[in-house]
């Protein structure tokens, strides 16, 4: 690219600009908790079901609930199909999904019990992971579940030496082609605006690192108000989140 620096997105947006949002709650009526999470093209659905008695026993846990979170892309999210069934890739998300929201969700008054998030992904266009947990998220507040605060999920990164927020898949596909880029998923809380997960893959400077985490921070507040807004939509009298507001 010239001189390294990427200088004008394809999507004409800024450096720190997020992509159009939009997120609702109640989406699968039969379901405890549920809500729809988007950021340009990239869907994601997530499903709460439980506190339900955790089978086998052994598994069980006396002194709290259990969560577990399950993410999968739907075969026809991509234009190439994805092979039905658990991946390696799918897995890791799982894992670091459930780590960031077991860090919120206080299941403490629910011992022996677990709770399952569904994250599904029909529609695919980078960032999945991260509209997976912002989704996750709003569906467990939508369950009515204790939380001690919200959390808002970005992906930023650097493309050569320009830093970026929320990646689209061209984007992506730069930064898989290009040397010096790096990919930032980050998870942060809402009241304590604390880092509740960050993953690095590819190499910053300390500096870099600094600037791109503010970006997310603010990022993440955008995300912040989507989400308090379409949980506002719902009754109140649910919910149990007790950080985060719309300032």
């Amino acid at each position: 690219m010239g001189d390294n620096l990427y200088k004008e997105r394809y999507s004409k947006r800024g450096m720190t600009e997020v992509r159009p949002m939009t997120a609702k709650v109640g989406v699968v009526p039969s379901a405890d908790g549920s809500a729809i999470f988007e950021t340009g093209k990239t869907k994601a659905i997530a499903v709460v079901r439980g506190p339900r008695t955790l089978h086998p026993q052994h598994m069980q846990n006396a002194r709290t609930g259990i969560l577990r979170v399950n993410y999968g892309m739907m075969p026809f999210s991509v234009e190439d199909r994805i092979r039905p069934g658990p991946n390696r890739r799918s897995e890791e998300i799982s894992k670091v999904a459930e780590w960031a929201l077991s860090s919120v969700v206080d299941l403490s008054g629910f011992p022996n019990t677990v709770v399952d998030v569904f994250i599904q992904i029909p529609q695919a266009d980078a960032g999945t992971r991260v509209a997976g947990i912002n989704a996750a998220a709003m569906a467990l507040a939508h369950a009515g579940l204790p939380m001690k605060e919200m959390v808002s999920a970005i992906g930023v990164g650097k493309i050569d030496k320009t830093l970026v927020v929320d990646l689209d898949k061209y984007e992506d596909s730069l930064f898989h082609d290009g040397e010096g880029s790096t990919d930032i998923p980050v998870v942060m809380t809402s009241r304590g605006k604390e880092i509740a997960l960050l993953q690095l893959d590819g190499k910053i400077s300390f500096s870099e690192f600094r600037e791109v985490v503010e970006m997310a921070k603010k990022a993440c507040g955008d995300i912040l108000k989507v989400q308090t807004r379409a949980l506002h939509e719902v009754s109140g009298d649910r919910l149990q989140v007790t950080g985060g507001d719309d300032e």
